[in-house]
C-alpha cells in the first residue's frame, strides 16, 4: 500500500491517497462534497486511470449514495456508463474509513465543454445519442438515474460519453411511497422535471427523459434553458417557455395544492422553440419538443427518442443493449435506510467491496485493435489546451458531413484499455 499526496486543482493543499503501489498518483482532477478524484498511472500497463476517493462515513446519506453507486456500477456493463475497474481492498474493517474506486480516466465533462466552446449539430447528435443509449440500459433495468446533468456526462479524448454518479439512483419498480423519493433529492433543480416539483402521483422514467431534454437545449444554446433560483422560479421559467398546461395536463397533476398553485399563475402562451433556438435544425427542435413535454405521460420514451430522425445517423437497434431488470431486493437497504445506522451502512459498504475483491482483479491490457480503424467523419473538441478528436462511428452508420476542424487530426486508431 502506498500513500500519495497529489496537489489539488488549485495546488494549494495536498490530499492523501492510500492505494496500491501499482498506481502512481498524478493530479487531482475533481472534488465533490464527499469525494476527490485524481488521475493515476497503472504501472503494469502504463495506462492512465481515475481514482475516486470517497470519505462517506460522517453522514448516513453519503453512505447510502456510495453503496448505490458501487452496487449499480457493478451491475451495469455498458460502453456509455462509467465502470469500476477495481476497488482498493481495505487492510481491515477496523481501519476502514475511505473507499477508493478505480475507474476509466475521462478528460472532461459536458459542463466544461459547453462553457468553453460552441458545439456543432454533429456533436449534439452524437452526445445525445450516447446519453440515450446509456439511459436505455438503465431504464430496461428499471433504474432511474435522477441526477442527469452536464457535469455527470463524462467525455474522453475520443468524444466517447459515459454517464456517472449513480448516488441518487433508485428502482423505478419500487412501490415505496413517493414521499420518501424527495428526501435525498437535492440534484440541481435546473434539470428537474416539473412533476417532481408538482408532486405528481408517481415518478416515472420520464423524469430522466426531461433531464436529457434540458441537456440537449443547453448544448444547442450554450446556456441552461431553465436556470431557476428556487422552486417557484424554476416552475415559472418552465411555464414561461412551455406555456400554461392544457386542461388535460392540468388534471394530470394529482396534488390539489399544486393545481391551485398553477391556477393562481397568469396565463402564459407557449414560446416556439424556433424563437429560442433560431439556428437549430428542425429535427433537433422536434426531438427537443418531445423530450420536454410537460405531461410525463406524453413525454417521449428513451426507445422512441433513439428512433427519432434526428439520431438516425447513429441509431442501430442491434447495438443499443438493454440490461436485465434489477431484482427489487437489490435496493433492500434503501427500504430500511431510515433504520440503518452509519455503522450498519459501513458494514454493507465493506461487504460490497470484499465481494468485488473476491471476484478477482482484472489485468489491464493496452493494445491496438485493427477493428477500430476508420475513415469516418472527424469530430473535434477542445478540452482546455488539448484537442479532442473523434472518428465518428467505427462500426455505426454515419451520414456524410464536413469535418469539424478544431486543431489537427491525430490519427485513426482508437487506443483503449481492455479489462478482460
Amino acid at each position: 500500500m502506498s500513500r500519495a499526496n497529489p496537489p489539488n486543482a488549485s495546488g494549494s493543499r495536498k490530499i492523501s491517497f492510500n492505494v496500491s503501489e501499482q498506481y502512481d498518483i498524478q493530479d487531482v482532477v475533481g472534488e465533490g462534497a464527499y469525494g476527490v478524484v485524481c488521475s493515476a498511472i497503472h504501472k503494469p500497463s502504463g495506462q492512465k486511470v481515475a481514482i475516486k476517493k470517497i470519505t462517506p462515513f460522517d453522514h448516513s446519506m453519503f453512505c447510502l449514495r456510495t453503496l448505490r453507486e458501487m452496487k449499480l456500477l457493478r451491475y451495469f456493463n455498458h460502453e456509455n456508463i462509467i465502470s469500476i475497474l477495481d476497488i482498493q481492498k481495505p487492510r481491515s474493517y477496523e481501519t476502514f474509513n475511505e473507499v477508493y474506486l478505480i475507474q476509466e480516466l475521462m478528460e472532461t465533462d459536458m459542463h466544461r465543454v459547453i462553457r468553453t466552446q460552441d458545439l456543432s449539430d454533429d456533436h449534439c447528435q452524437y452526445f445525445i445519442y450516447q446519453t440515450l443509449r446509456a439511459l436505455k440500459a438503465m431504464h430496461s433495468a428499471n433504474v432511474l438515474h435522477r441526477d442527469l446533468k452536464p457535469s455527470n456526462l463524462l467525455l474522453n479524448a475520443n468524444c466517447d460519453l459515459k454517464v456517472c454518479d449513480f448516488g441518487l439512483a433508485r428502482s423505478a419498480a419500487s412501490q415505496e411511497d413517493n414521499s420518501g423519493f424527495m428526501t435525498e433529492y437535492v440534484a440541481t433543480r435546473w434539470y428537474r422535471a416539473p412533476e417532481i416539483m408538482l408532486t405528481f402521483k408517481e415518478y416515472t422514467k420520464a423524469i430522466d427523459v426531461w433531464s436529457v431534454g434540458c441537456i440537449l437545449a443547453e448544448m444547442l444554446s450554450g446556456k441552461p434553458l431553465f436556470p431557476g433560483k428556487d422552486y417557484h422560479h424554476q416552475l415559472t421559467l418552465i411555464l414561461d417557455v412551455l406555456g400554461t398546461p392544457t386542461m388535460e395536463d392540468y388534471y394530470g397533476i394529482k396534488s390539489r395544492r399544486a393545481r391551485e398553485y398553477i391556477r393562481s399563475l397568469p396565463f402564459k402562451k407557449k414560446v416556439p422553440f424556433r424563437t429560442l433556438f433560431p439556428k437549430t435544425s428542425d429535427l433537433a427542435l422536434d426531438l427537443l419538443e418531445k423530450l420536454l413535454a410537460f405531461n410525463p405521460v406524453k413525454r417521449i420514451t428513451v426507445e422512441d427518442a433513439l428512433k427519432h430522425p434526428y439520431l438516425e445517423p447513429y441509431h442501430d437497434p442491434d447495438d443499443e443493449p438493454t440490461a436485465p431488470p434489477i431484482p427489487e431486493e437489490f435496493f433492500d437497504f434503501d427500504k430500511h435506510k431510515d433504520n440503518l445506522s452509519k455503522e450498519q451502512l459501513k458494514q454493507l459498504i465493506y461487504q460490497e467491496i470484499m465481494r468485488k475483491c473476491m471476484m478477482g482483479q482484472r489485468d489491464m491490457i493496452l493494445r491496438d485493435d485493427d477493428n477500430e480503424k476508420t475513415t469516418a467523419t472527424l469530430l473535434s473538441l477542445r478540452v482546455g489546451k488539448a484537442i479532442i478528436d473523434k472518428p465518428c462511428g467505427t462500426d455505426r452508420r454515419v451520414k456524410a458531413v464536413q469535418p469539424v476542424v478544431i486543431g489537427r487530426y491525430k490519427g485513426t486508431y482508437v487506443r483503449r484499455i481492455r479489462f478482460d
